[in-house]
């Protein structure tokens, strides 16, 4: 099984473009094995469970829709009653006139995922794609943090994804403050709906709108800090590695200490 999962370690890294040999980092086989059997454990627990809900007929559990991001879909049974509170906020924020962002955004990117995760990410704001399908994390960039879940043993679906500032920005330029202080209203709400047990932001413009400070990435990264008294980490977003691949070593760490933490909180 420790071949195995080197093996696997190495694919992922090649993937992303670290070519460090597996000796090298910090972690050894053992530990990196059974964190990813553990996950699979988790995975499978889950698919198992959505089976189970999924054959149930939907007129055995009424005709409320569920949230997958943002799009209202009524032709799949409903998982759990309180995914409705998050789905009716969803529906609030997508007439959003808050803030001039009005007049250049397609979709309001509300967020998408498992609305009862433990594990919640949040990234800056959305870009052209996203704007365009109201969904956050797509194209390369979500492609990018999907392998980054699958070698920690998670998928897409066990988390839940969401941007700090819901509309796109013109030129994708940083927010402003008003616009920062007008989608705080929503990303409060979300958290509170949600109630992860561990955050990570994506990138400098979600670390500085949710921990309220200046600091810089470079600053903020490798050191826990909390909102609300929920645990949360900092790296760079994927969208930035893709530009700056010599980060994406550094992004790897991130990572597995992020992963070491979450483990010992479930």
């Amino acid at each position: 099984m420790a071949a195995e999962s080197s093996v696997f370690l190495e694919t992922y890294l090649r993937e992303i473009g670290v070519h460090t040999p597996v000796s090298l980092l910090s972690f050894g086989s053992e530990q990196t094995e059974s964190r990813r059997t553990a996950g699979a454990e988790t995975i499978g627990q889950s698919v198992e469970e959505n089976k189970m809900k999924a054959s149930v007929p939907v007129s055995q559990k009424g005709s409320d829709p569920i949230l997958e991001g943002d799009v209202v879909q009524q032709d799949v049974a409903v998982v759990d009653s309180d995914m409705k509170p998050l789905h009716a906020l969803a529906l609030d924020a997508s007439t959003c006139r808050l803030c001039g962002l009005v007049d250049s955004r397609k979709n309001v990117v509300f967020g998408a995922g498992n609305a009862q995760a433990d594990l919640l990410f949040i990234g800056e704001t959305p870009k052209q794609d996203e704007d365009l399908q109201g969904e956050p994390f797509v194209g390369a960039p979500g492609q990018m943090l999907e392998r980054m879940l699958s070698a920690i043993g998670l998928k897409r679906d066990d988390v839940y994804i969401m941007n700090a500032i819901k509309c796109s920005t013109p030129n994708n330029r940083d927010p402003r403050p008003d616009e920062v202080q007008a989608c705080a209203l929503w990303l409060d709400q979300q958290l509170t709906m949600i109630q992860p047990k561990m955050i990570c932001l994506l990138g400098k413009v979600a670390a500085q709108t949710v921990l309220k400070t200046d600091d810089t990435l470079a600053t903020l990264r490798g050191h826990w800090h909390e909102y609300k008294a929920i645990p949360v980490w900092v790296t760079y977003h994927p969208a930035y590695l893709m530009r700056s691949p010599r980060q994406k070593q550094k992004s790897w760490q991130d990572l597995m200490q992020l992963s070491q933490r979450f483990q010992g909180l479930r």
